[in-house]
């Protein structure tokens, strides 16, 4: 069993200051918030060495997702990223400015516009995306397959209630 670690001391001093309640839950969820703050720096690092913030990469990499053409609608790219169509259309505006996507017409719908990643685009989220490979890799370094395998699993689980509802 590894060391104690700091939500140990955290745990310990609520079972002390309050008998009353079960804090149990404290012990998976409050490692999974720390374990993510550091997913979190460790992934800002890899997209800074690409020039690329986190919410630009989370478009490029549904844009890349979607294979060739390599291009969505916007509400496809809203239910792709989880955020508002307003927070959409701002983003693509800007990564259009730096020539990362381009907006083009939807052959499909005379109405519609597609997002595409561009020649730049689809390079910066390569190269990106093997940089938060390699990673988050050091980051499970130390934990053997089959370890990983549950511990993915066990998240599944956990994140089954928040599943989007399918379209």
């Amino acid at each position: 069993m590894p060391e104690a670690d700091e939500v140990d001391v955290i745990v310990a001093a609520w079972l002390r200051e309050r008998p009353d309640l079960d804090v149990a839950p404290m012990h998976v969820l409050s490692r999974v918030t720390r374990l993510a703050r550091h997913v979190d720096r460790v992934r800002k690092e890899a997209f800074a060495a690409h020039d690329l913030e986190p919410w630009e990469f989370d478009v490029l990499a549904a844009l890349r997702r979607s294979g060739a053409p390599y291009a969505l609608s916007p509400g496809r790219l809203v239910a792709e990223t989880l955020v508002t169509s307003g927070t959409m259309t701002n983003r693509v505006d800007r990564l259009a400015a730096r020539g990362l996507v381009e907006r083009r017409p939807d052959p499909a719908d005379r109405r519609g516009v597609l997002v595409r990643l561009t020649l730049e685009g689809l390079t910066h989220v390569d190269t990106a995306l093997a940089e938060l490979m390699r990673s988050e890799a050091a980051l499970l370094e130390d934990l053997p397959a089959a370890e990983a395998d549950h511990l993915s699993a066990t998240l599944r689980t956990l994140l089954h209630p928040f599943r989007p509802e399918q379209p």
